[in-house]
């Protein structure tokens, strides 16, 4: 499991943002659909292939945002 908090974001673009573990591992991103934000966690196996909706953070796949910053993150993912 990595070292979770606090955790980092990193805009890709209008509509996807990264986000990263304290120890800058990627277990995530948020992606705008239809006005939110939604989490989409992201994990990888034994061989290192990534999991769509696996990781740390699984538990918190799905999680919605109305609004994206850092305080809104740590808070509905730690």
């Amino acid at each position: 499991m990595s070292d979770a908090g606090p955790l980092d974001l990193q805009v890709l673009d209008e509509d996807l943002c990264r986000v990263s573990d304290a120890n800058g591992v990627c277990v995530g991103h948020f992606k705008r659909i239809q006005g939110v934000w939604k989490f989409k966690a992201l994990g990888q196996d034994a061989d290192g292939h990534t999991v769509p909706g696996g990781g740390p953070f699984t538990h918190r796949h799905n999680t919605v945002l109305a609004e994206l910053n850092p305080d809104s993150v740590n808070a509905a993912l730690l």
